[in-house]
């Protein structure tokens, strides 16, 4: 027999006056409720109840036992209620990892409404361009754009990673407009470190065209490379995201729009091992709906 069903058995019997009261409110046999209280007895070895056929009466160290069962089975009862209410509250700390101009430009402005759905929920965000080991360094979600090659993750695809040419008007003005990819070989290009020296690879129709172009500026930020573009240093292959509002207000030219840049995979992922708390499960399904292909 369960020691917390005895336990509490023997607090219904008490409070009942008698074992068939007790096995009225409990469900089960009048000899039932004298065996949980007999286990309780021969598990102390001392008697907790004085019993007659008429009547049953407290011992000395019964009435001591019955105020440390009540307080048992309250303390036990407050932990299952603790535990279902984690089961059920978006609370806790959340730790997420994203790539610097995304998590700048496009995550950062969806956490508002996310802090309205969770607002229990903290968030530790890391930025970074290095592709972290999510279960080494404790991150419970990431979003990784790019190719997946860690097995032990689980992959929710999301919207793909657009990309854009663009330079700025003065760099125009003065090294003129290329009219075709393949010119971009005599232009200058300011190229984000970690992609240096990859092609531009761009498609029309059913020509495809790719080209090393001639890098002056390396730089190892994304908004830094931006910037540079800006000042009319150069040609940039940058995420549309990060130079969108610059195209609008005319700080960067677009180039090439009537080709098509290949886009780049983008992925959020979770250890596969990871406990699915309401508060992961919730930021989950919350990046996927901001973020997932339309």
């Amino acid at each position: 027999m369960g020691l917390f069903r005895s336990m509490e058995v023997f607090v219904v019997a008490v409070e009942e006056g008698s074992m068939s009261g007790a096995s009225g409110k409990l469900g089960l046999s009048p000899a039932m409720v004298g065996q949980h209280v007999a286990a309780l007895e021969e598990r102390l070895g001392v008697r907790l109840l004085n019993r007659t056929t008429r009547r049953q009466s407290l011992t000395v160290f019964g009435a001591s036992y019955l105020e440390q069962c009540r307080d048992i089975l309250e303390r036990v009862a407050m932990a299952d209620q603790d535990a279902e209410a984690s089961q059920t509250l978006l609370r806790g700390k959340l730790r997420v990892t994203a790539p610097t101009t995304f998590g700048a430009e496009t995550l950062m402005p969806t956490l508002r409404r996310y802090r309205k759905l969770a607002p229990d929920v903290a968030l530790d965000i890391t930025l970074t361009d290095r592709n972290v080991d999510i279960v080494d360094e404790g991150f419970d979600i990431a979003i990784r754009i790019g190719e997946l090659r860690d097995s032990r993750l689980i992959a929710r695809q999301l919207a793909p990673y657009k990309m854009m040419i663009s330079a700025s008007p003065d760099y125009l003005s003065r090294q003129g407009i290329p009219s075709h990819p393949s010119s971009l070989a005599n232009h200058d290009a300011i190229a984000f470190s970690p992609a240096a020296g990859s092609p531009w690879r761009l498609e029309r129709h059913s020509e495809i065209v790719q080209v090393v172009p001639r890098v002056s500026l390396t730089v190892n930020s994304g908004q830094a490379v931006r910037m540079a573009a800006r000042a009319g240093l150069g040609v940039i292959m940058q995420p549309a995201i990060l130079v969108r509002s610059d195209i609008q207000t005319g700080l960067l030219v677009p180039l090439f729009s009537d080709w098509h840049l290949r886009e780049r995979p983008m992925s959020l992922v979770y250890h596969r091992d990871r406990r699915m708390t309401p508060s992961l499960r919730s930021a989950i399904t919350f990046f996927v709906s901001e973020f997932g292909a339309p």
